[in-house]
C-alpha cells in the first residue's frame, strides 16, 4: 500500500515537472520569431530550378537512350542464341554465350557507372543543384538576418505538424532568389 502512494506522490510530482517544464518552454519559444517555406513551390517558381531541370533531364536522356540501345544488343543476342542453339555446334553455341555474357557485363557496368550510387546521373544532378540550393540558403540567411528569425523550416519535409500561414515566408525568399 505504501508504494502505492509513493508511486502517486511521484507521478504528481512528475506531471508537476512536465508542466512547469512546458510552461517555461512555450515562454522562452516565444522569444523566437519562426518561418517556413515551402520548398517545392520554390523549386516550381524558381527560373533556375527549372533551367537546371530542362540541362539534366536532356542528359538523362542520353543515358537512357544509350541503356536502351544496350538492352536491345542483349536481347537480340539472347533471341539469336535461343533460336539457333539447337542448330550451332557445341563450341558456337559456347562462343555467342560468352558473346552474350560480356554484353551483361558491359551493360551491367554502364549502368553502375551511370544510375548507380556515386554515378554519373547522381554526380550531374549535385553539380546542377549545388549552386542554387547555395543561393537558396543564402537568401533564407539573409531574410533570417534581416527579419529577425531563429528558426525558418521546410514544410515540404513534414516537420511541421502547424503553422499559421503568416509565417510561410517562401513568396519573400522567392523574391529574393529573383532579384
Amino acid at each position: 500500500m505504501k508504494l502505492l502512494r509513493l508511486d502517486r506522490k511521484l507521478s504528481w510530482i512528475g506531471l508537476g515537472l512536465v508542466v512547469l517544464f512546458f510552461s517555461g518552454y512555450q515562454a522562452y519559444a516565444e522569444e523566437f520569431k519562426l518561418g517556413f517555406i515551402n520548398s517545392i513551390k520554390i523549386r516550381a517558381e524558381y527560373k533556375e530550378f527549372a533551367d537546371a531541370q530542362t540541362k539534366f533531364d536532356k542528359e538523362i536522356a542520353e543515358f537512357q537512350n544509350q541503356d536502351v540501345s544496350l538492352r536491345q544488343e542483349i536481347d537480340s543476342l539472347q533471341k539469336v542464341l535461343e533460336s539457333q542453339s539447337l542448330l550451332l555446334s557445341e563450341a558456337k553455341r559456347k562462343e555467342k554465350e560468352q558473346q552474350l555474357e560480356v554484353k551483361k557485363q558491359a551493360y551491367r557496368k554502364f549502368f553502375d557507372e551511370i544510375f548507380g550510387p556515386d554515378g554519373k546521373v547522381e554526380k550531374k544532378n549535385a553539380e546542377l543543384t549545388k549552386p542554387i540550393l547555395d543561393k537558396i540558403n543564402a537568401a533564407l540567411e539573409k531574410i533570417a538576418n534581416q527579419d529577425g528569425y531563429a528558426f525558418i523550416f521546410d514544410a515540404v519535409n513534414g516537420n511541421i505538424a502547424y503553422a499559421k500561414k503568416t509565417f510561410d515566408i517562401t513568396d519573400k525568399v522567392l523574391a529574393e532568389l529573383n532579384k
